[in-house]
């Protein structure tokens, strides 16, 4: 099933004869904070990262399981630091505005005087979020793994004053370039969580060993090569096949996801049994494909950019020779040089000449959902945010 059968068949699929796609996209359209549709089930939209948008639904018992889908790791990473501690879990989260989008959604729904999750739209300049975060004081610190990339600079320049217990990466791949930035930045639990519209938690990171652990409890997650055959741990999959097993409202079988993910043979020292991959870095539709055939993976362009200390954030757009790349920086960045050091990954691809262009920016476009499209491939460039 892909996310496009789910659409156009939608009305056959979801179990609940009340419901229909036109009724959840009515409610969807004139939500202003999370709302109960039918006072019974929560309704989200995909963000679109990854193409089409999609529209999900789910009852109280299973909205209630996306969200411990997502918590779990992060409750238990949390226990220790709150030995001795009085006084409600302070979590900020920055993310998606709109209620129509999970994340966003399912923190509404769950704040509470005990966890008080306060949110942050990506969309507001960061001058505004640092000043908010230094108020707050949280303990967690949640948010998308660019955002919090950008607060680590904000960090280390001396503006942004906080000190986390806890960080937790969501819904976009946590490179390993942030991974470092943020524990060098703070003496923090780093988690990474691997969330999906369609399912929540599809894994998450316990804070002991390396990459996450799937969500075998609730979800049968398959990952497959570009024909649909299973690979076996230690191969990076093409895609996954995600069947949701706690939502009957909706349900979800076999259900095509492009993220690429490798699974881990050796258990953890945690000692979940929960199966473990390596933590993803991109999906299938981030390469670039080039019209001679060439397919160049997002790391070429990731490794070269990352090294760069000044540079904050980056997006790179596919053009037909080579790539056009835009950087928010902090301090001097020498861009000839960067430029070299991209061009020198492609041509050890063998690509001949390529044509590779760097400019600095003050703020990159971003999806509607808050989310950064990192990486823009040719078909995708017209659109200054991406697709979606």
């Amino acid at each position: 099933m892909t996310k496009d059968d789910l659409m156009i068949n939608f009305d056959s699929i979801v179990t609940d004869p009340a419901l229909s796609l036109d009724l959840i996209e009515s409610h969807l359209s004139g939500l202003t904070t999370d709302a109960y549709l039918l006072e019974r089930y929560h309704a989200v939209e995909s963000g679109g990262s990854s193409g089409r948008r999609g529209v999900f639904v789910y009852d109280w018992e299973a909205w209630t399981l996306c969200y411990l889908s997502l918590r779990r790791y992060s409750w238990r990473a949390l226990a220790g630091y709150r030995e001795g501690r009085r006084g409600p879990v302070v979590i900020a989260k920055i993310g998606a505005a709109r209620p129509v989008h999970v994340s966003s959604a399912i923190g509404q729904t769950f704040s509470s005087r005990d966890l008080a999750i306060h949110r942050f739209s990506m969309t507001i300049p960061v001058e505004e979020i640092v000043a908010g975060l230094n108020s707050l004081r949280p303990q967690v610190l949640e948010g998308y793994s660019s955002a919090l990339y950008q607060l680590a600079h904000e960090a280390r320049a001396g503006r942004l004053r906080i000190a986390p217990d806890l960080i937790s990466a969501i819904s976009e791949p946590l490179l390993p370039e942030i991974r470092a930035a943020l524990q060098e930045t703070w003496e923090a639990v780093v988690l990474n969580v691997w969330g999906a519209s369609e399912a929540g938690g599809c894994a998450a990171s316990c804070g002991n060993g390396r990459g996450m652990h799937l969500t075998d409890d609730l979800l049968l997650i398959e990952p497959v090569d570009a024909e649909g055959r299973p690979v076996p741990a230690g191969v990076r999959s093409a895609k996954v096949y995600l069947t949701n097993l706690y939502n009957l409202t909706l349900p979800i079988i076999r259900y095509e996801i492009t993220d690429e993910i490798m699974l881990l043979d050796e258990p953890c020292t945690c000692g979940s049994a929960h199966r473990r991959i390596e933590d993803i870095q991109g999906r299938h539709e981030d390469s670039f494909v080039y019209p001679d055939g060439r397919s160049v993976h997002p790391y070429v362009f990731g490794s070269a950019l990352a090294g760069e200390r000044n540079v904050v954030e980056y997006q790179v757009r596919q053009t037909p020779r080579g790539a056009s790349v835009t950087v928010v920086c902090q301090g001097e960045v020498d861009l000839e040089q960067l430029c070299l050091k991209v061009s020198a990954g492609l041509t050890a691809l063998a690509m001949n000449e390529p044509d590779v262009q760097i400019t600095r920016a003050e703020r990159l476009p971003r999806l509607a959902s808050g989310k950064l499209k990192r990486f823009v491939p040719l078909a995708d460039a017209r659109d200054p945010g991406g697709t979606g």
